[in-house]
């Protein structure tokens, strides 16, 4: 692998990394808005969902940004991201004023599924070396 393609993956993971690990540390600190934002979407066992969802961010972030495990790291993010996504952003589901914006965060989670696969491919690829 040449050194653009060394630092291209890199800088790649850490940008994707970027968002978990902020929305994992937002999550800390702002346990009850979140889980009242989780609740009023119809979730259950709040409590356990939002500890497992900072710890799969931030776990999952950290791994990305320290280049360890990466391809565990991508896929436990790419997993995570399947339920959030349709959870969260299933923009039909929406009044019409709110489905653009659903619809694009929908989009936007799936662009972000598409890198992590691209991450897990590298680096299942090139043992975790990226």
């Amino acid at each position: 692998m040449n050194a653009v393609e060394r630092y291209s993956a890199v800088i790649g993971r850490i940008l994707i990394a970027v968002i978990f690990l902020v929305s994992g540390f937002r999550k800390a600190v702002d346990w009850e808005g979140t889980a009242g934002y989780m609740e009023a979407m119809g979730m259950v066992a709040v409590p356990l969902f939002l500890i497992l969802a900072m710890i799969v961010e931030l776990a999952g972030g950290l791994s990305l940004l320290s280049g360890f495990k990466v391809s565990w790291g991508a896929l436990a993010l790419f997993l995570f991201l399947i339920p959030v996504t349709l959870i969260f952003h299933g923009w039909w589901r929406f009044p019409e004023d709110e489905q653009e914006i659903e619809m694009i965060m929908f989009l936007k989670n799936l662009a972000i599924m598409g890198g992590l696969l691209f991450i897990f491919a590298r680096s299942t690829a090139s043992r975790g070396k990226l």
